[in-house]
């Protein structure tokens, strides 16, 4: 077998071998799996640059060191590189790229396609005729903005629909406040109705300067008419406005539209700060952070920013950068860009000015975000070699898996499976199992054994999550519940730490414990703080999921029972007639003797 010195320099001379053309590459561990992906306008140089002898940062070592070989893709520019860089990461989701959230788990504000439209909140971009803004950086943001309209624009905020509701009830406390236009009063029309949402979806837009020229003409049209309740509304509106503008950061002029862009990076984290400014002002912000064993850098920003942008509605002709890009990378990602927003967008790294200080501004928000990671993580690290020195761990516990059994009676029998990566809970990579082995009673120690051994027949798979052997399992039980895991584990020839963790009268974890003895970690305060967090959070899911389960059944069974009713027809009539309760209001026809 050769040694790992060989084998490096059978990589370079590989590496060496490819062509200074545009291209991607894939890296490749020993089981063949791809942990890293990357482009670069000169594959030779860039890739050869791994497997030289060298500094390199902590987290590129730790990831050269894991690499039995690479493949590569020649790409004709560095825009088709950009978007295959793009694709792979997505297809093979590798270990040391950062991943950003699945378009998926954005919200966004959708103005729906009515004769009287309402905006919501939604996760789901559909194909209709809604309209569409954001998405946002999460449920909090969407709120506050929807909130902040429907009291400038006096929007209503109830769930009734226009014009089937109009006059059918009296109007609400909102109208008699004068927070509500009152479309349900008929007094509202379609035109008048479609001008506010107009008006709305300019703000939306971050079109606030646009706003007010038009409200303030209009104000002054009124006036000239002799409308002056009409005129006071259009005063009104601009004020509230200018109140929303004296909320929010101004950081540029009215008419300012911009992203901005930071970076900072160190050996431990890395993060990208992006401020998004919509009419002179920060309406949104979002940090992205790479710790752990992500890699993000100068030369994975492109990238980064590719993703980032694929999936949003709407691109600002012009994004600012804190960091400097080599000019073809730059002219790729415009041209990238301007192909996504269906106008040009440009990039650059301002060199002085307001901007530039914008950059810095952004820069040192991504610095502060990365500071706050190394403290956290510095914590984290030290109770898990705590932990390991404890337990007398083989290895330092980087994945830990925790598992939970919850039930109601003898139904819903669910196990609850955690993962904690590096001292953070992995959410990506949660499970449940619905019991299927134990009827009519309640074995905690059959359940746990059926869970743990479904999760480890995964171990074949070679791919996923799954295929990871965990460093150490923690069960939420006591003796019993080790014994029996640990006599799986003996069944399938693996070796891995298993404890339980106890609770002591007051539900608080006291200590764990092996089928032989308790090993207490009361007055280890890092490693009580870490145990007691996986235990809350693998209870807290598990019993989440079993309650999702239980209100399936709740929710159906009475209708279901009904001969000719199944689940379609009983999800249509619960959402006809209100739920149950609107369902056994419905007046019974008389049977036949």
């Amino acid at each position: 077998m050769p040694t790992r010195e060989e084998e490096r320099r059978a990589l370079l001379d590989k590496a060496n071998s490819l062509p200074l053309t545009p291209g991607v590459y894939i890296m490749k561990d020993r089981d063949g799996r791809v942990i890293y992906v990357g482009k670069s306008r000169k594959l030779k140089n860039r890739v050869s640059q791994y497997f030289q002898n060298g500094e390199k940062n902590i987290k590129t070592a730790r990831m050269v060191a894991s690499v039995r070989d690479f493949e590569y893709f020649l790409c004709d520019t560095e825009m088709e590189a950009l978007t295959l860089e793009n694709t792979l990461i997505k297809q093979h989701n590798p270990k040391y790229n950062i991943r950003l959230k699945d378009a998926k788990s954005y919200p966004y504000i959708k103005i729906t396609d009515e004769a009287y439209p309402r905006l919501i909140m939604t996760r789901k971009r559909e194909r209709d005729r809604g309209r569409y803004f954001g998405p946002y950086s999460g449920v909090s943001t969407v709120f506050s903005v929807l909130d902040t309209l429907r009291t400038v624009l006096a929007l209503p905020t109830c769930n009734r629909r226009f014009p089937r509701d109009i006059g059918k009830e009296r109007p609400c406390l909102y109208y008699q406040m004068g927070r509500c236009c009152g479309p349900c009063t008929g007094k509202v029309t379609e035109e008048a109705y479609a001008a506010t949402i107009s008006l709305a979806a300019d703000i939306l837009r971050g079109h606030t300067g646009e706003v007010k020229r038009r409200l303030t003409e209009e104000m002054y049209a009124h006036a000239e008419a002799e409308r002056y309740e009409a005129a006071a509304r259009c005063r009104d509106t601009i004020a509230a406005l200018e109140r929303l503008r004296q909320k929010q950061t101004v950081v540029a002029a009215p008419d300012t539209e911009q992203d901005v862009i930071g970076f900072f990076a160190d050996e431990v984290a890395a993060c990208v700060s992006v401020f998004y400014i919509r009419g002179g002002a920060v309406t949104d912000k979002e940090d992205f952070l790479a710790g752990g064993e992500r890699i993000l850098d100068e030369e994975t920003l492109g990238a980064f920013i590719c993703e980032h942008y694929r999936v949003r509605e709407y691109i600002p002709k012009q994004i600012l950068l804190s960091f400097e890009l080599e000019a073809e990378e730059l002219e790729g990602l415009s041209r990238f860009l301007s192909e996504l927003a269906g106008h040009k967008v440009t990039l650059r790294t301002p060199e002085r000015g307001s901007n530039h200080t914008l950059c810095e501004l952004a820069r040192s928000n991504a610095a502060e975000k990365a500071r706050q990671y190394r403290l956290q993580a510095e914590k984290d690290e030290g109770a898990l070699v705590r932990l390991a020195e404890l337990l007398e761990l083989p290895t330092y516990p980087a994945r830990i898996e925790a598992y939970d059994i919850s039930n109601l009676g003898t139904e819903h029998l669910t196990a609850g499976m955690i993962v904690c990566e590096d001292g953070k809970f992995s959410k990506g990579d949660y499970r449940y199992f619905k019991i299927k082995s134990v009827e009519g009673t309640t074995d905690d120690y059959a359940s746990m054994r059926e869970a743990l051994e479904r999760r480890l027949e995964h171990l074949s798979d070679g791919e996923g999550s799954f295929a990871r052997l965990p460093d150490l399992i923690l069960l939420d039980g006591g003796r019993g519940h080790v014994g029996v895991v640990r006599e799986l584990m003996e069944e399938k020839g693996l070796d891995i730490p298993v404890f339980g963790m106890v609770k002591d009268d007051f539900h608080k974890t006291r200590a764990l414990c092996t089928e032989d003895g308790e090993i207490s970690i009361a007055r280890e305060n890092g490693v009580f703080v870490l145990v007691y967090r996986i235990q809350e959070e693998v209870h807290r899911f598990t019993v989440s999921r079993m309650d999702a389960a239980k209100r399936k059944t709740l929710t159906h069974s009475s209708l279901t029972r009904i001969k000719g009713i199944g689940d379609a027809k009983a999800k249509a009539l619960l959402a006809a007639f209100g739920g149950i309760a609107g369902v056994k209001t419905l007046p019974r026809r008389s049977l036949p003797p």
